[in-house]
């Protein structure tokens, strides 16, 4: 058996994902719950409330540390979906992996500080580049080799950008050459990895072991959603036990868990299926990415206001809060949106109907108390959860019928 035979997907004998990627995925619990402190950090000081360039800057710095951390969950996902994830090259990369993403969270809190800087662009810069380095060298002689050689050229590349950034002192000219580097990795990843004089690949032609990629972008959003309920858990531990603080508790988890509801209810349940019946699997699972990034996104942002409304339930909420504490589901309710189309080439009305009444919720409670706030986007989300169950009331279960 040559060497690509090894390291490819056995069929059902890895379909499953391994006990070392749900151990991987742990890591990134850890990781976001240090996203929420800082964000929330970010928004409880004067300035993060009041002035609007520190509100931006923060949100932009927020986003980045997001996006960083799913390049390299995402990018090792794929890793153990197109191999397989017994073999010892493939776990030595989601170990490297998993060690990086425990120093990126460490160090996200002052990762535009000169003490985390450092340490979150080393561990960065080594999950990327490790990866194909080590399939590269794996598959040598291999067809698949030229794509891994690609892949690493372009890392390398936005390696000397990560480290630059680190050199700069302003935080705002490192978020600025640390977006460049992800901008042109993202890039590079949606347009086959093309690198002059070695060609590019199209993704539509990439084989993927559909059932496990499917698990694991259901397991990465149960890792985001059981980020919220710790935050929800940690937050109201550190609070007085008054009825306000324990009524917010209670509304938080309700709100985790009708998006639990909405995103199972239906087609987070029979992913796997769409992206095996589609004609083209691999362009399904690249385009779920980009969905289950918007709901991964929002889940965090809802978490951020989960843990501003506990600590504050009475409190007046600021125009920055309301947006976060109403954006979070919206951005949620997006990518749903985007996800439903993928698996049923159709989105539900109820959801757009949600989406636009969480933004016309911004304006109409610009002087209400966080707590209502949070209730109001909780009944919403409550709203496409019946509306789910109507639809569905008395019906045999709905097949997928991917787009594509």
């Amino acid at each position: 058996m040559d060497r690509e035979a090894r390291l490819l997907h056995k069929g059902e004998a890895t379909r499953r994902a391994s006990f070392l990627e749900l151990f991987f995925d742990l890591v990134f619990v850890f990781a976001l719950t240090r996203v929420v402190a800082r964000a929330v950090e970010d928004l409880t000081t004067d300035r993060g409330v009041t002035d609007w360039r520190t509100i931006v800057a923060g949100g932009a710095k927020t986003a980045l540390l997001l996006l960083a951390l799913w390049a390299v969950w995402q990018g090792t996902a794929w890793t153990t979906s197109r191999y397989d994830p017994y073999q010892p090259v493939v776990q030595i990369i989601v170990i490297i992996a998993l060690g990086a993403s425990m120093v990126m969270g460490v160090a996200i809190p002052r990762a535009f500080g000169p003490s985390g800087g450092p340490a979150f662009a080393a561990a960065y810069v080594t999950a990327q580049l490790s990866r194909p380095a080590l399939l590269a060298f794996a598959l040598r002689g291999s067809g698949r080799q030229r794509l891994k050689v690609r892949m690493l050229i372009t890392y390398a590349v936005t390696a000397v950008l990560w480290i630059l950034g680190v050199v700069v002192a302003q935080s705002w000219v490192r978020w600025l050459i640390w977006t460049g580097a992800l901008g042109i990795e993202y890039l590079g990843s949606r347009t086959g990895w093309p690198v002059p004089g070695l060609g590019r690949s199209a993704a539509s032609k990439w084989s993927i072991a559909a059932e496990h990629l499917a698990e694991r972008y259901q397991q990465f959003f149960l890792v985001a959603l059981g980020e919220a309920v710790l935050v929800t858990g940690l937050t109201y531990s550190n609070h007085a036990l008054r009825p306000s603080t324990m009524v917010a508790f209670a509304v938080a988890l309700t709100t985790s868990v009708l998006i639990w509801r909405i995103y199972f209810y239906r087609a987070g349940r029979i992913l796997a299926e769409a992206v095996s019946q589609s004609r083209q699997p691999a362009q399904i699972g690249r385009s779920s990415a980009d969905s289950h990034l918007l709901m991964m996104g929002g889940v965090v942002t809802t978490a951020i206001g989960y843990e501003l409304t506990i600590a504050h339930p009475t409190g007046h909420a600021p125009p920055v809060w309301l947006v976060v504490i109403l954006g979070g589901p919206a951005l949620y309710m997006v990518g749903r949106s985007r996800f439903e189309h993928e698996v049923f080439a159709r989105v539900s009305p109820s959801r757009l109907v949600a989406i636009g009444v969480l933004a016309a919720l911004v304006p109409a409670l610009l002087w209400a108390p966080t707590l209502l706030v949070l209730a109001a986007a909780c009944l919403v989300l409550g709203g496409v959860a019946v509306a789910d169950a109507r639809r569905a009331w008395g019906k045999p279960p709905e097949p997928p019928a991917p787009p594509v």
